[in-house]
C-alpha cells in the first residue's frame, strides 16, 4: 500500500454531526447486514432549497483548485486514482464528472463512459474491458458507470444471469483489495435521487433537442423498475461495501450540494501535498453518507 495514503482505504475521515442534523447515533452494524436506502430516501431530502448559485460557485472554485493539487500529487508522485461514479439513471452523475474535469489537465486526466460490450467483449473476463482503461502512473480515470453494471442495470433487465451476478458479487470484493493492495486510490461514489426528480429530469431532457441524446432504452424503463433498482442497490450494497473499497452516496436531489459533497469526500480521502483541510472541511453528513451508516438489522 502506498505510504502517500492518508489512512487504510474505505475508512473514511471522523465526520461530526452539525447540531441541525444531530437525529442520534447509527445503528451498528449487525453479523449479517441487510443494507436499505430508506434512511437516505429523498422523499425525505433535508433542503428545502437549492444551494444558493453565489455560494455554490465560491465553494466549487475553491475544492476545483484543491483538485488540481491532487493532480499534481499524482504526477510528481506515480500515484493513480480511479472514481467510479455510479447511481440511478438521471442522478447528476454526468454534470458532477463534467465539475470534476473541468480545470484538470486533460492529458493526465480521462473519462471513461463505455458503450454496450461488443462481440469480442462479450467473450473476455468480464472485468477486462474495465481494467484496460485504468490509470496508469500519475493519472486519473473518472468512470461514468462502471463494472458494476453487472449489480445494477444488468441484474435488472436480465442482461445477466443470476448465476453471473452472483458471481460477481463473490468476486468484485477480492478483485478490489487486489487493486487496492497494488496502489491503486479506489473511490466508489453512488448517486441517489428521488423518483419524482428523476421524472423531473427525464421530463426536461424528453423536451430539450441539446440533452434529448442522453435518453436511452434503459430510461423509459427507470420509473416502471424502480422497486426493482432499489433492491439490487441494497444487495450491491450489502456484498460491496468494505474497508478496503467502500461506496459512499450523495443524495442528488440538489445537484449544486451533491456536486459539492462529492469533491469534498473525494479530496477528504486523499493525502497530498499542500492540502487545505481547513478549507475542504467536513462533507455534509445530510448529503454524504458511507454507506456503513445503512447497516440495519434483518427483520
Amino acid at each position: 500500500m502506498s505510504q502517500s495514503r492518508k489512512a487504510v482505504p474505505g475508512k473514511s475521515a471522523p465526520t461530526a454531526t452539525p447540531a441541525h442534523a444531530a437525529t442520534g447515533q447509527p445503528p451498528s452494524a449487525p453479523e449479517t447486514p441487510h443494507m436499505t436506502l430508506g434512511p437516505v430516501s429523498s422523499d425525505a431530502y433535508p433542503y428545502d432549497k437549492r444551494l444558493k448559485r453565489k455560494v455554490y460557485e465560491a465553494e466549487k472554485r475553491a475544492l476545483q483548485i484543491e483538485l488540481l493539487k491532487v493532480q499534481h500529487w499524482l504526477r510528481d508522485s506515480g500515484e493513480r486514482l480511479a472514481i467510479v461514479f455510479e447511481g440511478r439513471d438521471a442522478a447528476g452523475k454526468g454534470g458532477t464528472i463534467k465539475r470534476f474535469m473541468e480545470y484538470l489537465n486533460p492529458r493526465f486526466a480521462r473519462i471513461v463512459a463505455l458503450d454496450k460490450p461488443n462481440e469480442t467483449e462479450k467473450g473476455q473476463w468480464y472485468f477486462q474491458r474495465y481494467v484496460s482503461r485504468f490509470p496508469t502512473s500519475g493519472e486519473v480515470v473518472l468512470f461514468d458507470r462502471s463494472w458494476y453494471n453487472r449489480a445494477g442495470v444488468e441484474a435488472v433487465m436480465g442482461f445477466a444471469s443470476p448465476d453471473e451476478v452472483e458471481r460477481f458479487l463473490i468476486q468484485v470484493p477480492q478483485q478490489e483489495r487486489l487493486w487496492v493492495e497494488d496502489g491503486l486510490h479506489l473511490v466508489k461514489l453512488y448517486f441517489s435521487v428521488s423518483r419524482e426528480e428523476q421524472s423531473n429530469r427525464f421530463a426536461k431532457r424528453a423536451a430539450d433537442p441539446l440533452t434529448r441524446w442522453k435518453l436511452s432504452p434503459m430510461d423509459a424503463v427507470a420509473q416502471e423498475k424502480w422497486d426493482d433498482y432499489t433492491t439490487a442497490a441494497e444487495a450491491m450494497f450489502a456484498r460491496t461495501h468494505s474497508r478496503h473499497a467502500p461506496w459512499t452516496l450523495i443524495r442528488s436531489d440538489d445537484k449544486r450540494r451533491a456536486r459539492i459533497g462529492a469533491l469534498r469526500h473525494v479530496l477528504s480521502q486523499l493525502d497530498y501535498p499542500g492540502k487545505d483541510t481547513r478549507l475542504i472541511g467536513t462533507p455534509d453528513p445530510l448529503i454524504v453518507v458511507d454507506a456503513g451508516r445503512l447497516i440495519l438489522p434483518t427483520d
